[in-house]
């Protein structure tokens, strides 16, 4: 953990220096006003300082609890709470739900600050907060009920397959997260969404005409399009899609139909979104992730029942959940190793949608749209190479932009 959080630190820092850069990047110089590059500068510099704190923090404090034995002695004490509200306290299921239910405060307590500090003074400061105090804690509040609701089963089914899962364990946890993920990709857009945004029918007029239009030209089955109303917290943008099969939706952040004056800039966005789903980007990525997650669960099911593993955090029993998360710690190098994989993949997937919305037609609203989307929500301007190319899933607008250029001069 602290070699990687070195080497990240040392990331960290070669990008805190590109963007202390005074100058834009030459692809950016007459594209990017003087205004917006100084802007953005600040906010990312303020970012960057933020970032320092807080991850110096966490890695202070996850060090601190593996050192001490915090988690061990917390299991025990979850046990001893057990017994006092008179339930069994060898049951696992009570056990870990007790354990979760003290670090999920744990967790509130320790994140507050750093969520309040973004919140209401850099994001504040640089104009993007759009959120009261009130609606800050009801959003809070909100998530955690959505926690106490969704939680319990979803960590008692897991305890349960790995009890019984015998030789077909991982194949059994795997088929559980697949179904899970699922369901949850069908009720979020549903029920959970709404509880924090409003989303409204995207009113008829020449923006809703040309995306159905476009939708309907690349035979994309959108049955509704939505604007939601991001503003009310952020003024950052945004557009997505979601949906199964026949069943698609399109959904349009507020923010971005009041950055992007010029309608084309939007359909372009949609363009690039609707390549993702043309080119089979997602599908690819949900493969990818289901493969990834078959492998840990094969991994976890190697060491659960490693008793050197468990003694050397301290434990004398070997409880599911505490299992799964010494294996989790035991495996952040790979993780980091795949999540670069990941970003890799990610990226060619937006040079590619890029691409296709280009073939499309809409070179000049895209690269105009890109540079609208990059003023206004105060991107960073100056890139490290290495930097991004291991923390970005996005190629920087430069990259992007040059991309776009090269393939219109092969056209000429």
């Amino acid at each position: 953990m602290i070699l990687m959080y070195i080497f990240e630190t040392y990331l960290d820092l070669r990008q805190h220096a590109a963007l202390k850069l005074p100058n834009l990047p030459k692809t950016l110089e007459g594209v990017i006003s003087k205004e917006k590059f100084e802007k953005s500068r600040a906010y990312s510099i303020d970012k960057s300082n933020f970032h320092f704190v807080s991850q110096f923090v966490a890695i202070a404090m996850d060090s601190a609890i593996l050192l001490y034995g915090v988690l061990p002695w917390f299991w025990k004490k979850s046990g001893n709470i057990i017994e006092l509200i008179g339930l069994d306290a060898e049951n696992e299921i009570y056990h870990t739900l007790t354990f979760l239910a003290g670090v999920m405060i744990w967790s509130q307590i320790t994140d507050l600050p750093f969520s309040l500090y973004s919140t209401f003074v850099i994001e504040e400061r640089h104009g993007f907060n759009k959120q009261t105090f009130g609606l800050f804690i009801r959003d809070m509040i909100k998530g955690l009920i959505l926690a106490i609701i969704l939680g319990p089963p979803i960590v008692s089914a897991i305890i349960l397959i790995v009890q019984k899962g015998g030789p077909y364990l991982a194949i059994y946890l795997w088929g559980f997260m697949f179904v899970l993920s699922l369901v949850m990709m069908t009720i979020y857009p549903v029920l959970i969404a709404p509880l924090f945004n409003k989303f409204t029918p995207l009113p008829d007029g020449e923006l809703r005409t040309k995306i159905e239009n476009l939708a309907s030209s690349l035979s994309f089955p959108l049955k509704k399009l939505f604007v939601v109303d991001g503003s009310t917290r952020s003024s950052h943008s945004n557009a997505y899609m979601y949906g199964f099969f026949k069943n698609k939706r399109i959904v349009l952040y507020d923010t971005l139909i009041q950055q992007c004056k010029n309608v084309e800039e939007v359909v372009a966005v949609i363009a690039h979104e609707l390549g993702h789903w043309k080119l089979n980007h997602t599908m690819y990525s949900f493969i990818a992730v289901q493969v990834i997650t078959l492998l840990q669960f094969g991994g976890y099911t190697l060491v659960k029942n490693s008793k050197d593993l468990f003694k050397s955090f301290g434990f004398d029993t070997q409880p599911v959940l505490i299992g799964l998360i010494l294996f989790q710690h035991t495996i952040i190098p790979i993780q980091h190793l795949v999540s670069f994989g990941l970003n890799l993949v990610s990226r060619a997937f937006e040079f590619q949608a890029d691409a296709f919305a280009k073939n499309l037609g809409y070179s000049k609203p895209l690269r105009d749209g890109l540079v609208k989307l990059q003023e206004e929500n105060l991107s960073a301007m100056n890139t490290d190479p290495w930097y991004s190319a291991y923390h970005y899933s996005h190629p920087p607008l430069v990259e992007r932009l040059a991309a776009i250029d090269e393939a219109d001069k092969k056209v000429d």
